[in-house]
């Protein structure tokens, strides 16, 4: 069963919902951000971001740091900007995007079922960055942006989810990335109702937001270790938007290279041929098939079919383009070792196009990109299901959740 938890969100005021919520920092270019934290006193990334226009900061990621966060957040609290509400509840939200319905459950998710692999895992976090977003949420005490969990199709959820979208939403607002947004609050039978459907639902995925569950989880520990006692049992519980793995858009992450280590065009090419079969393209193309990876290559298109003898559908993840891509490609040819730390490797979202992909090669600034057919919900479930692990940056999954729009008290 899957375990949720109401609880009673801290909520900017109706009027500034619009001002206050925000996509996370790193997706803003620098002088939107800038521009975004001198016009709008309201948004979160004040809170996010406490020492703007400050001469003497503190360091990045220090106690220090995340103590001017929480200060800057109680500031938020006193001036009525955000608000909590008074009862617990589960809250229904919704994100409409390019005519596609992101709708699901915001609610506390069990750090219990976390640890009991219940809610399911396909990504490796860094010991380093989990254990400062653990420093950063026991300081703060709050926790603004939800973890995206998925869970399989489940028709009662759906019915109950279409009723509550039919009454009039407590938030409704629109970003200027063309998003809507729209939250209910649930009235205590719609909450009894959703909670008894959850039971039905026997593992949820992670689907974005393995550091910060894992650092949710690790803070449990450590509050239980210190024989600490809050008030409830908020601690125990993460916040997270649950939505039906039918609803998440799953988009490829691909890969642009800088420099061919050394090999000419040819050399390249010759080496590729051992593992796939090459067809130049008459332009930019996306694959159209599994196991086909389009590359761009000086400004010239090619179709890489992986050959069958690379394929091995029998393991989860040696199956899976991307890691066919780094064993036959990347480390072998490029010498690309670690995909993480590696300077001569650059990950592209697939949401930002083609474009993303040619107009850095065109500018000389590298010389082959790799696009990917996009992972689907059934192999990132087959690699959870396994206890195995993605390859890095395997899945650009939507929706992308804002900040600031039902904040979670930890303390409480």
């Amino acid at each position: 069963m899957a375990k949720l938890k109401p609880f009673k969100a801290i909520r900017p005021t109706r009027d500034k919902v619009h001002l206050v919520a925000t996509r996370p920092v790193y997706t803003y270019k620098n002088s939107v951000l800038k521009a975004k934290l001198e016009t709008n006193p309201y948004s979160f990334i004040h809170i996010i971001n406490p020492e703007f226009g400050e001469i003497v900061k503190t360091r990045p990621n220090s106690k220090e740091r995340f103590l001017n966060v929480k200060n800057e957040f109680d500031k938020f609290c006193d001036l009525g900007i955000l608000v909590q509400d008074p009862i617990e509840t589960l809250y229904l939200y919704q994100q409409t995007k390019d005519n596609h319905a992101y709708l699901g459950i915001i609610a506390g998710a069990s750090v219990e079922e976390y640890n009991q692999d219940l809610i399911k895992k396909h990504e490796a976090t860094l010991t380093s960055r989990e254990a400062m977003f653990t420093d950063y949420l026991d300081i703060v005490g709050f926790n603004a942006e939800p973890v995206l969990l998925s869970y399989p199709h489940n028709e009662t959820l759906e019915n109950l989810y279409s009723e509550i979208s039919k009454e009039r939403p407590e938030f409704e607002f629109s970003t200027t990335d063309m998003i809507k947004h729209e939250l209910w609050m649930l009235s205590a039978s719609q909450t009894d109702a959703v909670l008894k459907a959850f039971e039905a639902i026997p593992a949820s995925y992670i689907a974005d937001g393995h550091h910060r569950s894992a650092s949710s989880a690790r803070l449990a520990e450590i509050i239980e270790k210190r024989g600490e006692t809050p008030k409830g049992e908020n601690h125990h519980y993460f916040l997270a938007f649950l939505i039906d793995e039918n609803r998440l858009n799953i988009l490829e992450f691909n890969r642009l290279v800088k420099t061919l280590n050394g090999l000419t065009e040819n050399e390249f090419l010759t080496r590729l041929a051992d593992a796939f079969d090459i067809e130049k393209l008459a332009g930019a193309s996306k694959p159209s098939n599994e196991h086909q990876i389009t590359m761009n290559l000086k400004n010239v298109w090619y179709s890489l079919t992986c050959k069958k003898s690379i394929v091995h559908e029998e393991h989860p993840v040696s199956c899976l383009d991307p890691e066919i891509l780094t064993q036959e490609i990347l480390t072998p040819i490029l010498g690309i070792e670690d995909l993480k730390t590696d300077q001569n490797i650059e990950f592209i979202s697939g949401n930002l196009g083609l474009e993303a992909i040619s107009k850095p090669i065109q500018a000389g600034k590298a010389e082959v990109g790799f696009v990917l057919f996009p992972l689907n919900m059934s192999q990132v479930k087959r690699v959870a299901d396994h206890q195995m692990i993605m390859p890095p940056k395997s899945t650009w999954v939507e929706p992308k959740m804002r900040s600031g729009l039902t904040i979670y008290n930890i303390k409480e």
